[in-house]
């Protein structure tokens, strides 16, 4: 039997099945690493500082930051983070009374939190190349592309499943979730500051919660719908009549 031209067209690109399923682990096991690293990166923008330091019951800084002083020193610290701009950078802030904004520990931890954030930016790029060369790949033919919308939603379930988990974490064991995330890119102590450091008046605990609960509920949110379409577009093909080849 033959295959009309209007079937070569829907058919695309014949890929191998190995391929297939590397294209498909690629894509469920990168699906929640991506959404987490992107959802992450949109907090980390002025615009989460302004509606954080306004909220009504946040705290307030005991050794005297108002709310008008985080959000200009706040921004600052972002900004060095996502800038070419060396240490001094920071080392040439100063409060009011020419006193330094930050303490050498201060710096140096700075120094280590831009490598790991560059870092993760670069490894975050890499991924959403990756993943959206595996989803163009499978997504070119008729024959793959039910692969495609199940290995999305594959990707959604698993990305529930670790999400429910991390909001748990964050909502009953924050200081374990905290301590073991600043234990995988840190050594020792060197993230631990006293309550009067610039850098815990800046950013207490509350900010790191509440950035915590909003990137995990993000990110659910963002799985929930995605596998939702995916479930549709599976069920909807199943249902819809095949084409007949003469």
């Amino acid at each position: 039997m033959s295959t009309t031209p209007i079937d070569k067209k829907t058919e695309g690109v014949v890929l191998p099945g190995w391929l297939v399923v590397v294209l498909r682990i690629i894509v469920i096991i990168g699906l929640p690493l991506a959404l987490t690293l992107l959802t992450a990166r949109a907090l980390m923008t002025p615009l989460y500082m302004q509606w954080e330091y306004n909220r009504p019951n946040f705290p307030s800084d005991p050794f005297g930051f108002t709310k008008e002083d985080r959000l200009h020193y706040g921004p600052l610290a972002q900004e060095y983070l996502f800038s070419d701009a060396g240490l001094e950078f920071l080392s040439e802030q100063a409060l009011t009374d020419g006193t330094p904004l930050y303490n050498e520990r201060e710096l140096s931890h700075m120094d280590d939190v831009k490598g790991v954030v560059q870092g993760l930016t670069r490894f975050g790029l890499g991924l959403v190349i990756v993943m959206a060369i595996a989803v163009v790949l499978l997504a070119i033919s008729s024959r793959t592309r039910p692969e495609l919308y199940a290995a999305l939603r594959a990707g959604s379930i698993l990305t529930v499943v670790l999400i429910i988990a991390g909001l748990i974490a964050a909502t009953t064991a924050f200081e374990w979730l905290f301590t073991q995330f600043h234990g995988l890119f840190f050594e020792g102590s060197t993230w631990l500051f006293p309550t009067s450091d610039t850098l815990i008046r800046l950013f207490p605990e509350q900010f790191w919660l509440d950035a915590f609960v909003l990137m995990f509920g993000g990110v659910l949110i963002e799985a929930l719908i995605m596998g939702g379409v995916m479930w549709w577009l599976l069920t909807g093909r199943r249902r819809s009549p095949t084409q007949q080849r003469p």
